[in-house]
């Protein structure tokens, strides 16, 4: 069985779908089926379930998934262990980060480059629509992501950051004079969805109510019209303060939350054996974090807002 074979096979069985396993992998849904079917025609016996509504391992798709796992993640650290002496001990960490992130991450690679300034250490934008793929293509060695991350090939380290959670409303609104609002008031306002294209337990994390409109438009909207409904006094919508801090509208008042909600941020790596690097890392984080990420509201607004650590 092909390295990449076994690949598909592992991603399928985590996603449990054909077209979330192409799209992870940056694959044709045509491609994952003819491996799939490949590899069943080589054993003799189907791997996996296929209805209409789910797809679900075998007894034996599941034997197969333990007995490959292991020696596949082996296969992988190999790889790195050798890519690490390659490099004669110089030393380089790639880090990836969400937008303006970096700014806040200072600290931490501050620290890091005292400690060990033979090491280079580079940093990658991190594309909201598909956070996890720089980890797992191996252009990053750990990321500073949005919590909780869900996904079984990745491991989650410290927590570095928390940032309240917010109310965006228009101007004109009747919520934008208070100096806050509780969760159980908004049941007589229409909540809109984030509008970011984040997983689907992001959107739960970042919304601490469910949300009961989509905006003006029939399909899923982007931030942008999120924000354009919200100004326009169709709805609210709930925020972060990174987004005040570094995106602040004219149009958009931001309103603290009596319950306090916070997202959390934490260092993200590869499941598996721990690079001596990402490890001191860490190290770093958990010896400087939680760290809070505070933020001013924008003039006459009742008061700042900080994070809870």
């Amino acid at each position: 069985m092909e390295l990449r074979d076994i690949e598909i096979f592992l991603t399928l069985a985590d996603e449990l779908h054909f077209g979330r396993t192409a799209e992870r992998l940056h694959i044709s849904p045509p491609r994952v089926s003819q491996s799939i079917a490949k590899q069943e025609r080589r054993i003799g016996a189907p791997l996996f379930e296929r209805t209409s509504r789910k797809v679900v391992l075998t007894p034996l798709g599941e034997q197969l998934r333990a007995d490959l796992e292991a020696g596949y993640r082996r296969i992988l650290d190999g790889v790195e262990a050798a890519r690490d002496s390659a490099r004669g001990g110089q030393g380089t960490l790639t880090f990836g980060v969400l937008g303006p992130m970096w700014q806040e991450i200072s600290p931490v690679t501050a620290l890091f480059r005292s400690r060990h300034p033979e090491v280079e250490l580079r940093m990658r934008d991190v594309p909201i629509h598909d956070p996890f793929r720089l980890l797992r293509e191996r252009q990053v060695d750990v990321a500073l992501l949005w919590l909780p991350v869900e996904e079984t090939d990745l491991a989650v380290g410290p927590v570095l950051f928390t940032e309240p959670i917010v109310l965006a409303v228009g101007r004109t609104h009747p919520l934008a004079g208070r100096s806050s609002v509780s969760l159980a008031e908004l049941s007589a306002h229409t909540v809109l969805p984030s509008g970011l294209p984040i997983p689907e337990y992001w959107e739960s994390a970042v919304c601490p109510v469910p949300v009961t409109g989509s905006g003006r438009t029939t399909t899923p909207p982007t931030r942008e019209e999120v924000l354009w409904s919200v100004s326009g006094g169709d709805g609210v919508a709930f925020a972060c303060a990174q987004g005040i801090k570094y995106l602040e509208r004219a149009d958009v008042v931001y309103v603290p939350i009596d319950e306090r909600p916070t997202m959390r941020w934490g260092l993200v790596r590869r499941a598996g054996r721990v690079d001596p690097l990402v490890g001191e890392f860490s190290q770093v984080a958990a010896e400087l974090g939680p760290l809070e990420l505070a933020v001013t509201l924008a003039p006459g607004a009742p008061r700042p807002l900080r994070s809870v650590g």
